[in-house]
């Protein structure tokens, strides 16, 4: 079994500049009693007890204090009771190195600087220190480097500490700081007004005097259209029967009656027609608005722009259009001239399609049609160099007649045998029946002769009806060209008047009877704020440059 050891417990207690050791027994059990340091009665520099000999010191130093003044022990005293930190008292003993004093210790440090006036958590005084120690510290960093040889120098001692700030004077410099400072202040918010009353207000009043006193009123007339394309006569298949009856079906159109408008094209039939330019050159209107009598093109076609709005809205189709004007009258009179022109445009550009198609369907009809009469020239020709007036009804007589005289042939070859069957026949009579039997197959064969040979340049029956035959089914040809001709002339009229374009107006131009322009307030307020915003884009800009050459 193993024993602890026991040993007693002692406590360490700081006294008045001694630590004494309290076991946890009595006294009288203190084997080791008190041990000598070596150094007899003197205080270790940095101790508790030579702190306390150096406070003694400061109390006994001095002799002549004034009458009345408090203690410095109740002043040591009343700062241990600020409850400073560790960190302020050694910033305070620094302070006191700094302006020459030799505090005994770090409350002392406080005591003697708030005894000259000076406060040692002034800020002032903390960057103070900051830079020493920043100079401090490079210099040891210098003096640190191995290898270097380089001359180090002592630091100078202490100047002679600075006569104290009695009160009247501490408050003076602390007015006298102040009233710089609300000078200061003062100047620079003079001088910031005058930048804004000259860069923002001035100009900004400038702006308001010239819309609310120079500026001519001017006129506005709104007009809306729409372009519709017909859609009768049948619907188109595909992708453009599925958008004929939306808004989409005529985008590109829109477009191109809006890009018109604002043509140069547009604005010289307008001056041509209605004289834009005279109306724009007139002495009433304001210098900035006017137009100069001399005025090129490109200078009126910029008015012509500033005083035409036009926008297509592609949800709904329409194309709403705005013309100004010094006068109602001519407002309405260009509105109006504008909408004539894009209703000619719209025209035009279906137009050369719908002749094109036209023309097509006109140019196959009449080919077909004349190809027709030449197929009925051809038949006729036939029928009068022939002497047919139907090959068909021709060979259906010859026919019948070859029938005939067949059968009067058999007949007379019958009788012929009856005659014979007799012991005595009649001679005459067999005489007859021979001579009718020969007659009959004499025109037989004429008949028949007819109908395939040819005899003294005739043409036969057969070559007369094949050449009508192929003439007459030529002319049934012609005939079914013709009116397939016709109904494609037909499906093409269709088509054209549904490739045609109508302009619709839904909002007619109206003279107004007030002036919409200038809009005084609100031209005034937007100067001011691009003025505002010119003037703080310019400061930040020459803020930021003064800073980075400064630094």
């Amino acid at each position: 079994m193993i024993m602890k050891p026991k040993g007693k417990k002692f406590r360490i207690r700081r006294g008045a500049g001694h630590a004494q050791a309290t076991p946890s027994q009595p006294a009288d059990d203190n084997l080791l009693g008190e041990m000598d340091d070596g150094f007899g009665d003197t205080a270790f520099p940095g101790s508790a007890a030579h702190a306390q000999a150096n406070d003694q010191g400061a109390t006994d130093a001095p002799q002549n204090a004034e009458p009345g003044a408090i203690p410095m022990e109740q002043q040591l005293a009343a700062i241990r009771q600020e409850g400073l930190t560790g960190r302020q008292l050694r910033m305070a003993r620094r302070t006191a190195q700094k302006h020459g004093l030799r505090p005994a210790s770090d409350f002392d440090a406080v005591r003697l600087l708030r005894a000259q006036g000076i406060d040692p958590f002034a800020r002032t005084n903390m960057l103070e220190l900051i830079v020493n120690d920043d100079q401090g510290a490079k210099a040891a960093a210098n003096a640190a480097q191995p290898n270097l040889p380089a001359t180090v120098r002592q630091p100078a001692p202490p100047g002679p500490a600075t006569a104290p700030y009695d009160e009247s004077t501490r408050a003076s410099e602390i007015m006298r700081v102040q009233r710089d400072i609300a000078a200061r202040r003062r100047k620079r918010l003079v001088l910031l007004g005058v930048r804004l009353m000259f860069f923002v207000m001035l100009p900004t009043m400038l702006v308001g005097y010239y819309f609310f006193n120079v500026a001519t009123p001017l006129y506005a007339t709104h007009s809306e259209f729409v372009i519709q394309k017909s859609e009768g006569g049948g619907s188109a298949g595909g992708l453009g029967g599925l958008l004929g009856g939306t808004s989409f079906a005529t985008v590109q159109e829109s477009i191109t009656v809006q890009s018109y408008l604002e043509s140069r094209e547009a604005m010289l039939r307008l001056d041509s027609e209605l004289g834009f330019r005279a109306h724009f050159s007139d002495e009433r209107i304001d210098p900035l608005t006017r137009l100069a009598p001399d005025a090129t093109d490109e200078d009126m076609y910029d008015t012509y722009l500033k005083h035409l709005n036009i926008g297509y809205d592609p949800t709904e189709g329409l194309l709403r259009m705005e013309v100004i004007a010094a006068d109602p009258e001519s407002s309405q009179a260009y509105a109006a001239a504008l909408i004539d022109y894009a209703e000619e445009r719209v025209d035009q550009m279906t137009q050369r399609v719908r002749e094109a198609q036209m023309a097509d369907a006109n140019t196959s009809f009449n080919d077909a049609e004349a190809r027709m009469v030449q197929a009925q020239q051809r038949v006729l020709q036939l029928q009068e160099q022939r002497g047919v007036l139907s090959a068909e009804a021709e060979v259906s007589t010859v026919f019948q007649q070859i029938s005939t005289f067949e059968l009067q042939l058999q007949e007379e070859r019958l009788r012929l045998l009856e005659l014979l069957s007799n012991a005595r026949p009649n001679q005459t009579r067999v005489e007859v029946a021979e001579r009718n039997i020969a007659r009959l197959e004499a025109l037989l064969a004429e008949l028949r002769g007819g109908l395939t040979d040819t005899d003294d340049g005739e043409v036969s029956l057969a070559r007369i009806s094949s050449e009508l035959i192929v003439a007459e089914a030529d002319l049934q040809t012609r005939q079914l060209m013709l009116a397939q001709s016709l109904q494609q002339m037909e499906t093409a009229r269709l088509e054209a008047n549904r490739q045609s374009l109508y302009l619709s107006i839904g909002v007619y131009p109206v003279a107004p009877d007030e002036p919409a322009y200038p809009r005084a307030f609100e031209n005034t307020l937007l100067a001011f704020l691009v003025f505002s915003g010119i003037y703080l884009l310019v400061s930040m800009t020459a803020s930021i440059l003064r800073e980075q050459i400064s630094a």
